[in-house]
């Protein structure tokens, strides 16, 4: 939809009063008489339909495996990628070393392709997360590496805290994380995946999930052993050194579950690394502690994506504290959260929170609006004219990737006449602020279709430009590369099916000779 203002406007009769009624038909338009033989500049001020996104580097994250291979996406058929819970736009695949490598050398990566490939198809994106220990697992690390030498403890999942290594066989066996051997071997498994995913634009981010239990950071919930700052670089470096181009997180219990001192010294190693921030814990206790690293956020948002993971929906709910999800929606504006997590049966939590999700996906991430545009009624072929634009992120989080903003003009049978891209504002740039504060940044822009050039060949002048035909058009505007392919979705109505979005009509006038 489109804010309605028309102005007064002089008009001829003939084929002018045929245009004019045609702009008088187009919602959000107003039209402003220019001076003498100047064309009308047209406003449009586009409004948001308030419609969830598919971008990338944003939105909720369904959890396909989580710990366990039959949760949550079990129920799912092979051909829902969940396009119907509205801002879905990642999957997440959280496995165990042991699960891909069962024998060395040797990969079971159909585990991860398989549900990948059909979220792909549907024009999304995938992360992961491998472990190496579980609490639901006897091996979340292969057994081979632990006959390789690798050192590890016994754990009695359901002893007393500090109590949890045991002499018996226990429950699950836990690696030495400094251990030679186990790094070792890790280093080969980390170098075979990258070669796999790494620089592999359908990849929103993977997880350094080598380090404690579910992956999380900590030992908590086995030997309790504190391994200090080293073997945490070890882990982050090992990562780093082999996944260039993909952007990588680590849960921010590295530093403590419940450390609220504000030194991060693994944190803020993984910050100058290129690594992202994840709280795997958002909800996890109840209030009024329903998170603790809100600051340590602040040190990662404003140059990387940050990605929230609440508890498991049932726990808040059958706590009471869940409510209409007052507390996940503070804390999403505190993170400044491009990810959420979807930690529940998918649909039963759709069902359960319709309102909630549709009030997050309004910020969740960045949301890129077009303000208003003016523009000329009519151009001369060959000639400059200017267009007016007002771009604002109403967005908790920036746009990182960025993009630039591109003014097309299209004819009645959608076919690309001239592309135009103003690459002075780079989205990116675009400030976030408190709900509904968000301030637009103005874009002035030249733009010549089928710009020409003279030379004298052979004693005789000439023109050289690209074809184009008099006649009426219609302006397009989208966000997206240099070269003018579309990237981002906007919230408006009337895209042509590759996320350009139509504006109003133009008339391209013969070029003079």
């Amino acid at each position: 939809m489109f804010s309605v203002t028309i102005k007064r406007v002089s008009i001829k009769m003939n084929r002018n009063r045929i245009v004019f009624i045609l702009l008088l038909a187009l919602p959000g338009l107003c039209v402003s008489k220019g001076p003498k033989d100047e064309a009308r500049t047209l406003t449009v001020k586009p409004k948001d339909n308030g419609k969830a996104l598919i971008n990338p580097g944003m939105g909720y994250v369904g959890y396909y495996y989580s710990h366990y291979l039959d949760m949550y996406g079990a129920r799912l058929e092979p051909s829902d990628a969940l396009e119907s819970f509205p801002g879905e736009s990642t999957v997440y695949l959280r496995v165990t070393w042991a699960q891909l490598e069962p024998e060395e050398g040797k990969f079971n990566w159909t585990l991860l392709d398989t549900p990948a490939q059909r979220w792909i198809d549907a024009g999304k994106y995938c992360s992961f997360r491998v472990s190496c220990h579980e609490t639901g697992l006897r091996y979340a690390t292969p057994k081979w590496v632990r006959d390789a030498g690798a050192r590890g403890y016994n754990i009695d999942v359901s002893g007393k805290p500090g109590r949890r290594i045991t002499a018996k066989k226990g429950d699950t066996w836990e690696p030495a994380y400094d251990d030679p051997v186990f790094l070792e071997k890790l280093e080969n498994f980390i170098r075979a995946m990258a070669e796999r995913y790494d620089n592999n634009p359908n990849v929103a981010f993977i997880d350094i999930g080598s380090f404690g239990t579910w992956g999380e950071g900590h030992t908590v919930h086995a030997s309790r052993i504190d391994y200090g700052l080293d073997t945490l670089k070890k882990h982050i470096d090992l990562h780093c050194k082999y996944f260039k181009h993909t952007q990588l997180c680590i849960s921010d219990d590295v530093d403590g579950p419940s450390n609220t001192s504000g030194q991060y010294p693994v944190m803020d190693y993984a910050l100058s690394r290129g690594v992202t921030m994840r709280d795997d814990s958002i909800q996890s206790a109840a209030p009024p502690r329903s998170w603790f690293h809100g600051d340590m956020a602040q040190r990662f948002w404003p140059t990387m994506p940050v990605i929230m993971e609440h508890a498991h929906y049932h726990k808040p709910r059958d706590r009471g504290d869940w409510g209409k999800g007052e507390i996940l929606i503070k804390a999403i504006e505190e993170y400044h959260a491009s990810f959420l997590s979807i930690h529940w049966w998918p649909y039963e939590y759709l069902e359960d929170n319709r309102e909630l999700i549709d009030k997050i996906n309004r910020r969740l991430g960045y949301r890129v609006q077009l303000r208003k545009i003016e523009y000329p009624e009519s151009a001369r072929i060959g000639e400059t004219f200017e267009v007016t634009s007002f771009w604002a992120n109403a967005g908790v989080a920036p746009c990182y990737a960025g993009g630039y903003p591109c003014f097309t003009i299209k004819d009645d049978k959608g076919g690309i006449v001239s592309t135009h891209v103003d690459r002075n504002l780079n989205i990116k740039d675009l400030k976030v602020a408190e709900p509904g504060q968000a301030k637009a940044v103005t874009l002035d822009s030249e733009l010549t279709v089928a710009m020409g050039f003279r030379e004298v060949f052979r004693g005789k002048d000439k023109l050289f430009a690209m074809t184009c035909r008099p006649g009426d058009y219609d302006l397009y505007v989208s966000v997206g590369a240099l070269d003018g392919t579309p990237v981002l979705a906007l919230p408006y109505d009337h895209d042509d099916g590759h996320r350009r979005y139509r504006i109003g009509p133009i008339r391209l006038d013969e070029r003079r000779n």
